[in-house]
């Protein structure tokens, strides 16, 4: 059985228990926002990843895009942006690859993190397809569905399909006049093939296939944004809200057959127009988990889109997103390296924290409290403890007052908590 089919049960599943448990929350409590699918917990039957609620009354969750691409493909550095996945406190990873032997890879991310794993299995179909020097054209629907059915019996926990692009939507964005038209990747292969084809996009046409094959492992399914909007002048335009409408349909039949389902939502928003695009998805889609990639709030920040995603992703939690899809400083650029990775978790553990403070999330508040305290106190141990990065703020303290534990270098001897507290002391 499914996750949400055991909870529409009344069963409590180990998975639930040690999600409620991680989350502070009543395990009941999470076995009936499971029920209705408000939460998903990803977690295909066929691994024994670590289980992680994302939804409603949750915490917000952090997702990490790694992998290889045709011009850079280095499994070794894969796996090292993995385990900095781990460590910097991503609750997901996404392998985005497509350069290289895409099934060693998978595997190997499956068998060496507890993190659980997704895909978007049309990048494995279109790599192959490049492989023996085709395109999209040349695309069979059965080569998806076996995809899937393949990357489900390894254990992926749960994949992004672009099936809100169909025949309306599309009609829609043909409409349009977009300044940058589709900047996603498995939605520009689907809408080309459908153009060259003149067939429905069978994700959407053969959606009970997909549906099945999901209930079969229980893999949970992540419905994309193909039409997401890739600059702020495109959002919320009529493409944007016409594939959202199909995803809200798909949400209600995925949960009507007892496979997990959360929304993704769009790329750059307007600061102005975040919350409503979140509430908008809420109200379509019945409150369905929404994940979203950043939202970036600007076109301005090549090199620094982590900080702008930051500032939208707090924004769009606070309002009530639910997973964070991070954005690193290469975005736009290139292929991220260990650093970026690192930067990109941070800046999106910021933004999630700070949402969750705003939502009254189980001890969120509570990790700053204890931080103001040590402050108070020069409790450097625990500042370092608690705060994000511990490692980097051990460094940044150590490297200009050595010797000197009561103080730092910003103010020295004018410290304003050492001069504020002398009375007390004296």
């Amino acid at each position: 059985m499914t996750q949400i089919e055991m909870a529409r049960m009344g069963k409590i599943s180990i998975e639930m228990q040690q999600a409620a448990q991680e989350e502070q929350i009543d395990c009941q409590e999470l076995m009936n926002l499971v029920a209705i699918g408000e939460v998903v917990i990803p977690h295909n039957r066929n691994r024994n990843a670590r289980p992680t609620a994302i939804g409603s009354k949750t915490r917000t969750k952090i997702n990490a895009n790694i992998g290889t691409s045709d011009l850079q493909c280095e499994l070794k550095l894969e796996l090292e942006k993995l385990a900095l996945c781990d460590k910097f406190g991503a609750h997901s990873v996404m392998d985005l690859s497509t350069g290289g032997d895409l099934n060693q890879i998978r595997r190997k991310m499956l068998e060496e993190s507890p993190l659980i794993l997704g895909t978007v299995p049309i990048y494995a179909v279109a790599s192959e397809l490049e492989r023996k020097g085709k395109d999209i054209r040349a695309f069979e629907p059965d080569m998806l569905f076996e995809e899937i059915e393949d990357q489900a019996e390894q254990g992926v926990d749960f994949i992004t399909v672009h099936a809100g692009i169909n025949r309306w939507s599309l009609q829609a964005h043909l409409r349009e006049m977009r300044l940058l038209g589709i900047v996603s990747r498995g939605g520009s292969l689907l809408k080309r093939w459908m153009m060259y084809s003149g067939k429905e996009n069978p994700l959407y046409e053969d959606y009970d296939r997909l549906l099945n094959i999901c209930k079969k492992h229980d893999l949970s399914l992540s419905l994309g944004d193909g039409f997401r909007p890739g600059a702020i002048s495109d959002a919320t335009d009529s493409t944007q809200i016409s594939e959202l409408i199909v995803l809200a349909e798909l949400v209600k039949r995925a949960r009507e057959a007892n496979v997990q389902v959360m929304v993704e939502g769009p790329g750059h928003v307007p600061i102005t127009d975040i919350e409503a695009n979140v509430r908008l998805q809420k109200r379509l889609c019945e409150n369905a988990p929404f994940y979203v990639l950043g939202p970036l709030p600007t076109d301005f920040s090549c090199g620094y889109d982590h900080i702008s995603a930051a500032i939208g992703a707090a924004v769009a939690a606070t309002a009530g997103a639910d997973f964070l899809c991070y954005v690193t400083p290469a975005e736009h650029l290139c292929l991220p390296d260990l650093e970026d990775v690192k930067q990109g978790i941070i800046a999106s553990r910021i933004a999630a924290h700070i949402a969750d403070i705003a939502k009254g999330r189980p001890h969120a508040q509570s990790i700053d409290d204890t931080i103001a305290k040590a402050r108070r106190k020069m409790d450097w141990d625990t500042i370092f403890q608690k705060c994000v990065d511990p490692e980097l703020a051990q460094k940044r303290k150590h490297e200009t007052s050595q010797s000197r534990e009561d103080r730092c270098s910003m103010c020295g001897n004018l410290c304003a908590i050492k001069t504020d507290t002398a009375d007390n002391h004296a």
